[in-house]
């Protein structure tokens, strides 16, 4: 079972997936081929190792060679494999009643030394740079300390009609230096579009996707239904293309991307960045862009992600406090869900060889030696660090022809309501509830939002409720923000 497939959200996109062999200049010619065993080339077929069905042998042997360099450089001699990685692995839980193995999580409001949190100062001053330093050390990665500059070049604006909103469109492409390693070379790819007669600055939405928005000129299907939500409030949105940041496999990691560029073609070390933190940082670099634009509202730039873009959109906004609110949808191990529960997708998915690259190398030994049991932190601790700022989290059912089960809503909820203490500490409201909601009732009277819909694994059912929530805090020209419902 895995969650994270593609799903053709987006308008008329042009996959941009760029499963590249290792460039003969880039390997070392002191790392042997890996001959694959029959086990290998079964984890190899393409469908698996790249995620997408587009990746090709060698594309597949270098991920294997990096998966399991790391492998040595953390002495792991076992793995315990994971059901979207493995054929003979065990299926995937769904029995509510085993999904809580290690109910005991992290307290967010107890420093490493025992001592409790309680004042917004410590918890800035203390609390929250040890829980940061937990996932650069442990879960995400750390970002350089001197990552290349980007330089934004809007190579295309056009003025349209998306449904009856009459909008300007830009395409943009930021240029990261390449100069220290000229092998690898990142364009990262955006869209912004704003309404044309907009008497001011405008929030924006920016929504991650694997998807390169094609120029506005190719455009032949129309929009989609969120983005006409989006108009229809007077905002704005963007879309920021993951792989064009980072590529979506294990090889990129050293042929492709920010990581590879960064690391000039050699093998990553455990505490280095994956590309979930790399797609964040794309996302960041996006922000110091829209701070130029006079049509955006830089203080009111919210995020939205679905599946694996949804971990991308927690990870972002947890790190970068400029981003003033975020929708995750269906993000699953990795984003909102809990990695201590064993329902859906576990966390032996995420350190496998298909997975894994979206996380630190450390993160491996949490399905080798150790267990989730063991890591010093917790999705609920994730969110916490978005406090004081509102985030919506949504997913789907977990029955039915069409499910959502490998997301595990319920445990991004229960992740939801164990991030609430710090939201209260810092003066905010936490959801307000305990238990899970009847399936379809909005949880959004307080600055931690939750939606569970019945349809499967999609954003779209949620996104009415999302911009019912962010209306409390983004406004158009003109407009003020709306009160919570009561």
């Amino acid at each position: 079972m895995h969650i994270a497939k593609p799903l053709k959200r987006l308008f008329s996109l042009a996959i941009a997936l760029t499963c590249l062999p290792l460039s003969s200049d880039a390997q070392s010619a002191a790392t042997p081929a890996v001959s694959l065993t029959p086990e290998q080339v079964a984890v190899c077929d393409p469908h698996k190792s790249c995620d997408h069905g587009l990746c090709d042998a060698t594309t597949c042997n270098d991920t294997l060679r990096d998966y399991q360099q790391m492998q040595g450089q953390l002495h792991i001699t076992s793995m315990r494999p994971g059901p979207g990685n493995h054929k003979d692995a065990p299926p995937a839980n769904l029995d509510e009643s085993r999904a809580n193995p290690y109910p005991s999580l992290p307290n967010p409001l107890i420093l490493n030394n025992g001592t409790k949190v309680t004042t917004a100062k410590i918890w800035w001053q203390q609390r929250r740079p040890q829980i940061v330093e937990y996932f650069d050390r442990e879960v995400y990665g750390r970002v350089p300390a001197h990552p290349p500059k980007v330089t934004w070049e809007v190579v295309e604006t056009t003025r349209e009609t998306e449904g009856k909103f009459p909008v300007i469109t830009k395409q943009l492409v930021g240029h990261v230096d390449n100069s220290s390693y000229p092998l690898i070379t990142v364009n990262i790819q955006l869209s912004l579009t704003t309404p044309a007669d907009a008497s001011g600055p405008v929030p924006i939405i920016l929504n991650f996707s694997s998807f390169t928005p094609r120029p506005s000129t190719s455009r032949t299907a129309a929009p989609p239904l969120w983005c006409q939500r989006i108009l229809e409030k007077g905002w704005g949105y963007a879309v920021i293309s993951t792989t064009s940041i980072q590529t979506e496999n294990g090889a990129g990691l050293r042929s492709g991307g920010i990581i590879g560029l960064v690391n000039q073609g050699h093998f990553r070390k455990p505490d280095d960045w994956g590309a979930l933190r790399a797609w964040a940082w794309g996302a960041s670099r996006a922000m110091d862009y829209f701070e130029t634009d006079e049509s955006v509202d830089a203080k009111q730039v919210g995020l939205e992600g679905h599946s694996r873009d949804g971990k991308a959109a927690l990870v972002t906004m947890a790190y970068d406090q400029r981003f003033a609110i975020a929708y995750v949808s269906s993000s699953g191990t990795g984003g909102a869900k809990l990695f201590r529960r064993n329902f859906g997708e576990p966390l032996e998915d995420l350190a496998g060889e298909r997975e894994y690259h979206w996380m630190a190398g450390s993160f491996l030994k949490y399905a080798g030696p150790l267990t989730a049991k063991d890591l010093p932190v917790d999705a609920h601790e994730l969110i916490a660090l978005c406090a004081p700022r509102p985030v919506f989290i949504g997913g789907g059912a977990t029955t039915g022809a069409v499910s959502d089960a490998g997301a595990d809503p319920p445990g991004s909820f229960l992740s939801a309501v164990a991030a609430g203490p710090v939201y209260k500490l810092l003066g905010k409201k936490d959801m307000g509830a305990s238990s899970l909601p009847t399936m379809g009732t909005p949880l959004i009277d307080g600055d931690i939002g939750f939606r569970q819909h019945n349809g499967g694994h999609t954003d779209e059912p949620n996104w009415p409720t999302f911009l019912t929530f962010a209306s409390r805090y983004l406004h158009g020209p003109g407009e003020s923000a709306k009160p919570a419902a009561h």
